[in-house]
């Protein structure tokens, strides 16, 4: 006889142990389900096995080959379609004629298959489904036999008020060529939905078996943890015979000949240590499932917990009813209270909790001593915070979906209040489109007006706030670090970031789902303002010296890196007489940005410096696709890096105006004094966000603020970084001061700056503060974001990092080795100061 195993779906109420495994691979008792399966047919004589597969079928063909290794012949067909159940076996039989018997890849049993296949042959039956009994049926198909053991009445996972038995399906069939060539080819056609009811509308001989021994679907995460519990209960679920044992005082404990256990560990209940495992001292092991290649630390409590292989838990970590998958690391002192599931290759750090009921998502990080109280899904780190520096980011469609959208929009919404009003806009993917329309939805549900920008940049969006009598904005983009993730921009109703205290009250709206929709005729409206973009351009060309430009006659050559700067620059081109050759001018909702938008912008820098040179013209621009920084390349193809930017852009405004005051983040050259000495210009330094750079010039403080990733804000037009108006004032002041980039390149580029980052876990970051603050205490230092120390003619600055647990260094002089130097003195006292 021939059998076919059923080698799964996708497996999505296991999630996350199925998401880079395909169900039949999860292991228990270090075992995938499906080699329990495949050993149990073997057992009984069923060795030619064809194996159906769907969901990651790689692995398992990987994994059995042609089972010549676990004593069976193994042969494996895909569908190109959705068959269903019954559809599928007639795919995978169609050149087979014999009698074959039907089983999952993803159940554990111990039946007694021969028995159950003469009883079959005894009965002469069609078909023979395998029965057992359940105190809970309702996850199943129930079936009623007669006194012959014929089936008379099938239901397909029923309510408790349509269940007529207990006696379920098991999935495993037997079948004879009759009832295979009943099953239409390549046609959807399930097992319980079609065959069996034409079956008995047919009166063939379908008869149910009702089975001694052991049986679970392992379904969803509870059924695999009760599985294991079953094992450690005594109840004989799968075979144990190919392990050592050895007997503990309280306990018995079976492992591979290959594992490393000291004496000196305690054993209670059923413990299974796996090839190649390593227990160190002291550990205390309860009820639990150790995998291959798997290292307990020393004092650790694993209770009633099952870990997979190569993973690493540290010295007196403890864990109840928890799941480790493959290839984690767990630091020391870490706790899993109970039911927690931590999936493949995740970091715990030491000292960190994670409260009952977590589920952490593959590739997560959590910090040393975080204590994680939700599920962690998708996503790169464990965030304190739902907001970060006025947006919120995350992996588009997982961590960001619509679902959470439509709950933002709400939560937004019922802050703004019933009856306010607000501007919306994006970038030109379909993700943003896609999740601006489901934060829309709970904004106008909350009874606020929307008027959509559409696909218009941040600057006019801006422009628009505060020129208008909004409450706030919202825009939607891609990460320009990585192109996986999305950035939901909060404004304030005059067009600057909203800052953290406001978004803290719709944090708390959020999380605790605390607003109300409003009633059917107080829903906000949807509204497309018109010419809106030509208000901008009519402004924006009222603060430009347009006869400077034109008399320049320059030319250059602008990337707009496919974002919506190109719906406003042609115009503006026009109107000052400027020779401009336009690159990645189109709204590309498809454009793939490989390594993320921040390298595409570099990438974009190196193409236009050979451009710009083989079209001799003066000067070459890349805009970034929210149009809020720059980059520029001097006439000679000579790209300017961003401090340098500044400089220049700071020596040409000093130049041709007449200022007390300017402003540049804690990060920028030193320089900046040095070019506003010259010209009795006071500087004043404040953090390095976008955030900071506005606050200082709404208040009136200064005059400029130059920033240190491509961004300025002049006076007159806006009040925040606009990529279009620095394009149009650097060529304005180039042409009214008669310098040239290469000049001022000469001039100013005498600093020679350098970076570094290092790791620190969070609960360290303090204590590296005060133990820096204290030792700058005799030198001239700055407490304005981070620690900036002045050291040997220069400066480093020492900054804890917004997202990651790390430190940032940024130190400059005017020699390469000296600023080196300085980094590695920084660097090694960063190190010291987190371990001591």
């Amino acid at each position: 006889m021939k059998a076919v195993v059923m080698a799964g779906g996708f497996g999505t109420r296991l999630r996350p142990l199925t998401i880079n495994r395909p169900k039949p691979m999860v292991p228990v008792l270090n075992r995938p389900m499906m080699e329990h399966v495949v050993s149990l047919l073997s057992k009984h004589g069923l060795s030619d096995i064809t194996a159906l597969l769907y969901f990651q079928s790689d692995a398992i063909r990987a994994y059995f080959g042609d089972g010549s290794k676990f004593g069976v012949s193994m042969s494996y067909v895909k569908p190109e379609e959705d068959f269903g159940t019954a559809g599928a076996v007639a795919f995978a039989l169609e050149n087979s004629s014999e009698p074959v018997i039907v089983i999952s890849g993803d159940l554990i049993t111990n039946f007694d298959l021969g028995q159950a296949i003469k009883w079959h042959q005894d009965k002469k039956a069609d078909a023979t489904i395998l029965l057992t009994r359940l105190d809970n049926p309702l996850a199943y198909g129930i079936v009623i036999t007669d006194e012959d053991d014929r089936i008379v009445r099938f239901l397909e996972k029923p309510t408790w008020s349509e269940a007529f038995s207990d006696t379920i399906n098991t999935g495993i069939y037997i079948l004879e060529p009759a009832v295979i060539k009943m099953i239409p080819k390549r046609t959807n056609f399930d097992f319980s939905q079609d065959l069996y009811p034409k079956m008995l509308s047919a009166k063939m001989k379908l008869y149910g078996r009702i089975m001694d021994g052991y049986w679970r679907d392992v379904g969803n995460i509870d059924e695999y943890r009760q599985v294991h519990y079953d094992l450690f209960d005594d109840k004989p679920s799968v075979e144990i015979s190919l392990y050592e044992s050895k007997e503990y005082e309280d306990g018995m404990l079976y492992y591979d000949k290959l594992a490393k256990i000291p004496e000196n560990i305690s054993i209670k209940g059923k413990v299974f240590i796996g090839n190649g495992a390593q227990i160190s001292e002291s550990a205390k092991l309860e009820n639990s499932v150790i995998g291959a290649n798997t290292e307990i630390g020393a004092g650790a409590l694993i209770k009633k917990s099952i870990i997979w292989e190569n993973t690493k838990i540290g010295a007196e970590t403890k864990m109840t009813e928890a799941i480790v998958c493959s290839n984690s690391k767990l630091g020391q002192n870490v706790q899993l209270l109970d039911n927690v599931v931590v999936s493949d290759e995740c970091t715990i750090g030491d000292s960190a909790t994670v409260k009952a009921n977590c589920k952490i998502w593959p590739g997560k990080s959590v910090d040393d001593g975080a204590i994680v109280s939700s599920s962690m899904v998708w996503g790169e780190k464990w965030n304190r915070e739902l907001f970060t520096d006025s947006k919120i980011t995350g992996l588009a469609l997982t961590e960001i979906t619509p679902e959470m959208a439509v709950k933002v929009g709400s939560a937004f919404g019922a802050f703004l209040g019933e009856g306010s009003s607000l501007v919306t806009s994006r970038d030109a993917s379909d993700a943003s489109r896609l999740l601006k329309r489901g934060m829309l939805s709970g904004i106008l549900a909350a009874g606020v007006t929307a008027d959509d920008l559409e696909m218009l940049p941040i600057p006019v969006v801006r422009y628009c706030l505060h020129n208008g009598s909004y409450s706030a904005g919202v825009y939607f983009r891609h990460n320009p670090l990585d192109y996986r993730l999305i950035d939901i921009i909060f404004f304030d109703g005059d067009g600057l970031d909203m800052p953290a205290s406001k978004l803290k009250k719709v944090e708390r709206l959020y999380v605790g789902e605390d607003y109300q929709r409003v009633t059917l005729d107080k829903i906000g409206r949807l509204n497309r303002p018109k010419f809106l973009l030509e208000d901008y351009r009519r402004e924006f060309m009222s603060h430009i010296k347009k006869e400077v430009i034109k008399k320049a006659g320059v030319k250059i050559v602008i990337d707009h890196s496919n974002g919506a700067s190109s719906q406003i620059f042609p115009a503006i081109f026009s109107e000052l007489g400027v020779s401009a050759v336009e690159l990645n001018a189109s709204l590309n909702p498809s454009r793939e940005l490989t390594g993320g938008a921040e390298q595409s912008f570099l990438d974009s820098t190196a193409q236009i410096s050979s451009i710009v040179k083989s079209l001799n013209a003066d000067i070459g621009f890349v805009i970034n696709p929210a149009a809020e920084k720059i980059k520029v390349v001097d006439g000679d193809g000579l790209p300017i890096d961003d401090q340098l930017l500044l400089l220049i852009v700071t020596e040409l405004f000093l130049k041709l105006h007449q200022v007390k005051k300017i402003a540049v983040p804690v990060n920028a050259s030193m320089g900046v004094e040095k070019i506003a000495a010259q010209h009795n210009v006071e500087v004043i330094r404040v953090p390095s966000t976008h955030l900071a750079m506005m606050e200082i010039f709404r208040k009136g403080e200064v005059s400029f603020v130059g920033g240190t990733i491509g961004g300025f804000i002049f006076p007159g037009f806006q009040r925040a970084s606009d990529a279009i108006l620095s394009v149009i004032k650097l060529l304005e002041m180039l042409a009214e001061s008669g310098e040239t980039l290469a000049g001022l390149r000469q001039k100013l580029d005498i600093y020679k700056s350098q970076t570094a980052a290092v790791p620190c876990p969070w609960s360290s970051k303090g204590r590296v503060l005060r133990k820096l603050i204290t030792e700058a205490k005799d030198k001239k230092h700055q407490l304005i974001d981070g620690v900036r120390i002045f050291e040997n003619g220069g400066w480093v600055l020492v900054t804890p990092d917004r997202y990651k647990a790390s430190f940032n260094i940024i130190a400059e002089t005017t020699s390469d080795d000296e600023t080196s130097a300085l980094i590695e003195q920084y660097k090694n006292r960063v190190e010291n100061f987190k371990n001591n």
